[in-house]
């Protein structure tokens, strides 16, 4: 907030005791602190002399861009919404804006086995452009990395920022600490997963010559990997595919993770296996506070009602309407 690349609007304490709270309270909050410096730079540029914000002064913020989707202009927002309560527990007097918007509904991405077929075919080939040792090296974390979010269901974050002591590639399990709902869950990876994960291991620890503090070091091997870097490389190697052409919507590396859970569901629905029995252990697998969201889950998932539909004892149990 001081760097003096950035303009200080008379807000800026504010802004700067709300991030320490909620990092106090354990929150990571690094997207939520861009776009306070985005409002930051909102009041610098309407010369804001006064903490207590009026109404109009925030209707240009409340005005959705060209460039953004609902979820977007909800999430800006709330985050300053949430500062101005802040600021209203200090005594300040100022208005706050409602979150009236409408978030749309996306359906997540349903990998066809054709297609996971063709995105691991890509990233086993992937070259990256540039020709440095360290962008090869963060291709051959990206093999690994998206088998981990398909094969364990995990999120993004959690895969990225594993650290190496939480990662037992002797009993093929990894640790994932404080992750959403601030809870730890222990994964059991698969026989195959867990052998190319040694392999990438003995890898690492040649390149390196050391074991790093993560298991998917970054650029700058004492940070893990960043998300938006796996984002980015998925969106290039995923456009390479032949099914990419074909492909309405665009898949993200989170869109893994739903088909992980559709493709164990459908799995267990093929074979007859009690699914309603099943769901509990499925919830806890992944890391989902309830079994509600893991029902929300493949309740959007597009290819899952077909499988299930045909097994009209379970359809009614196992596809609950859930609110969203």
């Amino acid at each position: 907030m001081n760097n003096p690349s950035n303009p200080t609007s008379i807000i800026a304490p504010y802004i700067e005791s709300f991030l320490q709270e909620k990092r106090t309270s354990g929150f990571d909050y690094r997207t939520e602190e861009l776009l306070l410096l985005r409002f930051d730079r909102y009041c610098y540029e309407r010369k804001l002399r006064n903490a207590e914000i009026a109404k109009d002064f925030l209707q240009d913020w409340c005005m959705k861009l060209d460039t953004e989707c609902n979820s977007q202009l909800s999430k800006r927002i709330s985050v300053v919404r949430r500062l101005l309560l802040h600021m209203v527990s200090l005594g300040v007097e100022t208005y706050i804006p409602r979150n009236d918007v409408h978030r749309e509904l996306v359906l997540p991405h349903i990998f066809t086995d054709k297609e996971l077929k063709e995105l691991f075919i890509a990233v086993d080939g992937y070259i990256p452009k540039s020709p440095s040792f360290v962008h090869r090296r963060m291709a051959n974390e990206y093999r690994i990395i998206f088998r981990m979010l398909y094969c364990c269901g995990l999120r993004n974050s959690e895969c990225c920022g594993i650290p190496t002591e939480c990662v037992d590639l002797e009993s093929g399990t990894l640790m994932v600490l404080d992750s959403k709902g601030h809870k730890d869950r222990l994964v059991k990876m698969a026989d195959d997963l867990t052998e190319l994960c040694r392999r990438y291991w003995e890898y690492i620890g040649t390149w390196f010559g050391y074991s790093p503090k993560w298991f998917f070091p970054g650029k700058n091997p004492e940070n893990h990997i960043p998300n938006t870097s796996v984002d980015m490389a998925f969106t290039r190697i995923w456009e390479t595919t032949p099914s990419a052409r074909q492909c309405n919507n665009k898949p993200t590396p989170h869109d893994l993770r739903f088909t992980f859970i559709t493709d164990r569901i459908n799995e267990w629905a093929k074979e007859g296996t009690d699914v309603n029995a099943m769901m509990p252990y499925l919830q806890k697998y992944v890391g989902h506070k309830s079994l509600e969201e893991t029902y929300y889950y493949y309740h959007t998932s597009s290819g899952l009602y077909d499988v299930i539909s045909k097994f009209d004892s379970l359809s009614d149990v196992v596809i609950p309407e859930v609110k969203a």
